[in-house]
């Protein structure tokens, strides 16, 4: 069993050079105002939750300068608090927006935060054994 996984869509990010995790993803559908109104304001209700349950890393405040990028820990917290984000997988899947898990065995990089729920590194090696399957 992998020790950490990510949901992100195939686009790379611009800052993280790594694919853009479920969370912005989504978040750029809102922007592109794709979703209709109801599904925005659900998506508003939803990040405010997220983001009080799932602590936002606090490198986020300043842009990320050092370009982490967030795992979930897979764990009894990792694993629910993915459960709860059934209305971002509704949305993907309603949009066509083909979203990907990636896992990994090892700590994919240099540990910069972490929490209950999550890992957040930075300088991720070129080599990473990881699996990576769509959802």
């Amino acid at each position: 069993m992998s020790k950490y996984f990510r949901i992100h869509s195939a686009d790379i990010a611009y800052i993280t050079q790594q694919p853009r995790g479920i969370f912005t993803a989504i978040g750029k559908l809102v922007d592109a105002k794709i979703l209709s109104e109801e599904e925005t304001a659900e998506y508003w209700k939803n990040r405010e939750y997220f983001e009080k349950v799932l602590s936002v890393p606090p490198f986020y405040e300043q842009g990320n300068p050092e370009h982490a990028t967030t795992w979930f820990k897979n764990t009894a917290e990792g694993n629910e608090i993915y459960k709860q984000m059934s209305f971002y997988r509704e949305m993907a899947a309603k949009y066509g927006l083909q979203l990907y898990k990636t896992d990994c065995d090892q700590v994919p990089g240099e540990i910069i935060y972490e929490d209950d729920f999550q890992i957040a590194v930075k300088n991720i090696p070129a080599d990473l054994n990881v699996v990576t399957e769509k959802l």
